[in-house]
């Protein structure tokens, strides 16, 4: 029995996700403040390394994907030792396929393993909670996307996953009480 298997049976691993901009973040500073255990996104941790090295167009460099799904699965296979019964994953390997439709690129070898392992070994929810877009972007150091590149961004998401087999609920904009009791609600109801 693979490592993943022998936690499922008492962990879900779901997954929040969305489109950069659409405060999936603070959503998630306030589900973790509430005691859910969180794994934090891999891709915005890399790209505020890379930057802070002084490269600015890390979506060119060419292991970037790579260093991205490696984290992804460091930081799940960590959690699967964690006792929580729910661990709110922000991203999974399906948003990295998603960010290489979005680039133009094709998804590397180490992804499309990556992606096999989740689907074949059940890893995370069918149900993935998408955070919508409230129609406004404010820029960081990783996030530098228009509104416009934002939105088509969210449409590939949407997509990617839905090829996958995973169902989307929609995190309709709102404030982060509004948005939070919504999860949380979705949470309780399918525990």
């Amino acid at each position: 029995m693979g490592r993943a298997s022998q936690w499922s049976s008492h962990m879900r691993r779901q997954i929040l996700t969305g489109a950069p901009g659409a405060g999936k973040t603070i959503l998630l500073r306030r589900l973790e403040l509430a005691g859910y255990a969180v794994v934090e996104e891999a891709a915005t941790d890399l790209i505020a390394l890379t930057v802070a090295r002084g490269v600015e167009r890390h979506w060119e460099e060419p292991g970037f994907i790579d260093d991205i799904v490696a984290l992804q699965r460091r930081r799940q296979l960590r959690a699967d030792d964690w006792p929580d019964e729910v661990v709110i994953f922000d991203r999974s390997p399906i948003c990295t396929w998603a960010l290489c439709e979005f680039a133009g690129r094709a998804p590397p070898d180490a992804l499309k393993a990556e992606v096999e392992r989740i689907e074949r070994e059940s890893t995370y929810e069918r149900r993935v909670f998408f955070v919508e877009l409230f129609g406004s972007i404010t820029p960081t150091e990783a996030r530098r996307i228009t509104l416009e590149e934002s939105t088509r961004f969210a449409a590939i998401h949407a997509d990617v996953y839905r090829r996958f087999g995973y169902e989307l609920i929609s995190v309709a904009p709102g404030d982060v009480e509004a948005r939070f009791e919504a999860v949380r609600a979705e949470l309780a109801r399918t525990a």
